[in-house]
């Protein structure tokens, strides 16, 4: 949401900005620019990266446009208590229900390696092994975002030569001279507005967010873990809050508060 928000902010900015300028927004409308700096900056990526990658743009997109719902670190912590409780009452068999019911793909793995057995060496391996996969896949969407915000103003200043190249041809008519002339920066702008406003940013958003997943998988491998070498649920929660933020920390240290009431009445 704060992407959509973002995007029209920045476009009433420059819309408000041109009129106050005294410039028309009908100027914007350039076909020849528009398939300058958009079609040329597809065709840059389509060069620069292997199809296989550039498929996944459209889902890179949505991610960027619409976050994917994850577990706050308070409610991971959460989760991986309520497993540290299960585990000590009742076994690790007993987590095969929560594996079930759980929809995070990477704390039921985790989850179902405990249940058969693994030993600990191994498990830490394969989860931290399936993170970094994750990370890297991560960091290759986002590539693909920053590559487009710098190609971008670049093909801008070749659409302004192009347009200034057509200008000449007009040099009789002041005129024609006039718009061509406009015409060719309005290129410029598109170039840079795409760049700095759209695409360079919407690499930084999958940064963060890959970033913000990456924090949750280590809390996730941590939690898991202690869970397998027994450590307490008491404990194994102290442990993970060093993870969470102090205003989230307030909201779970709450939540314990009032289950030990439940327990007590």
């Amino acid at each position: 949401m704060s992407t959509i928000i973002g995007i029209l902010l920045a476009l009433l900015a420059i819309g408000f900005g041109m009129i106050l300028k005294g410039a028309s927004l009908a100027a914007l409308y350039n076909p020849a620019a528009l398939l300058i700096i958009f079609g040329g900056t597809a065709a840059a990526l389509f060069i620069a990266f292997p199809l296989s990658e550039i498929k996944k743009f459209p889902i890179l997109l949505k991610i960027a446009f619409f976050e994917p719902k994850l577990p706050s670190k308070a409610e991971q912590t959460a989760n991986l208590v309520r497993c540290a409780e299960i585990a000590k009452r009742e076994g690790f068999l007993a987590l095969e229900e929560v594996a079930g019911e759980t929809k995070d793909p990477f704390l039921k793995k985790g989850l179902e390696m405990i249940i058969d057995g693994n030993e600990a060496d191994f498990i830490e391996e394969v989860l931290f092994d399936e993170a970094d996969a994750v990370s890297k896949r991560h960091k290759t969407g986002a590539l693909i975002f920053t590559q487009a915000g710098t190609y971008a103003p670049t093909l801008g200043v070749l659409g302004a030569v192009i347009g200034l190249i057509a200008s000449l041809g007009n040099l009789n008519n002041v005129e024609k001279l006039g718009h061509s002339i406009s015409a060719a920066f309005i290129a410029t702008l598109m170039g840079i507005f795409s760049g700095y406003v759209l695409w360079h940013p919407l690499a930084n958003k999958l940064k963060r967010l890959s970033k913000r997943e990456q924090e949750l998988k280590l809390l996730t491998i941590e939690g898991l873990l202690a869970i397998y070498q027994g450590v307490s649920p008491s404990a194994l929660e102290r442990k993970l809050t060093v993870y969470i933020p102090p205003k989230e920390r307030k909201k779970l240290e709450k939540k314990t508060e009032d289950k030990a009431h439940e327990k007590t009445a």
